[in-house]
């Protein structure tokens, strides 16, 4: 039985720049937002949790866990948010736990639930990109 689903393929270079790109704007705009307390090698290293860690959590949906579940568009759905959301929760702890351990900071924590939920529409706002510019999303059923 073939799978109704294209591989997903980007070249690592590609992937790379993306998601370091992503990194350093959204580590920048953390140390200034904490006015240097977190120093801003230390905060790109804390964004590439949700940048990097990010892309491989979608790969593992997209490679892993899609072609295992029904095709049908609401169960795929519920699956990708369910998976945005587990994987938010669980990336928000490693930026905050990350972060107190390099600058010894107490870094305050937000409601687990929170990670989740930002996760979430983080990717809801990657996808508009991505059919913006005619790719596969979320918002068609493709990607």
């Amino acid at each position: 039985m073939t799978s109704p689903w294209v591989r997903y393929e980007e070249p690592l270079r590609t992937t790379l720049t993306r998601t370091l790109t992503i990194a350093l704007v959204a580590g920048t705009a953390l140390s200034l937002a904490t006015r240097g307390r977190v120093t801003w090698p230390i905060a790109v290293l804390v964004m590439l949790w949700p940048s990097l860690g990010g892309h491989f959590v979608e790969i593992w949906f997209l490679e892993w866990l899609r072609p295992r579940l029904s095709s049908e568009r609401v169960v795929q759905l519920a699956a990708r948010l369910g998976t945005w959301f587990v994987a938010g929760v669980l990336l928000a702890w490693c930026m905050a736990l990350t972060a107190s351990t390099l600058t010894g900071l107490v870094v305050r924590t937000l409601p687990w639930w929170l990670g989740g939920f930002g996760f979430i529409g983080v990717e809801l706002v990657a996808h508009l990109g991505l059919r913006a510019r005619g790719r596969p999303s979320v918002y068609d059923g493709q990607g």
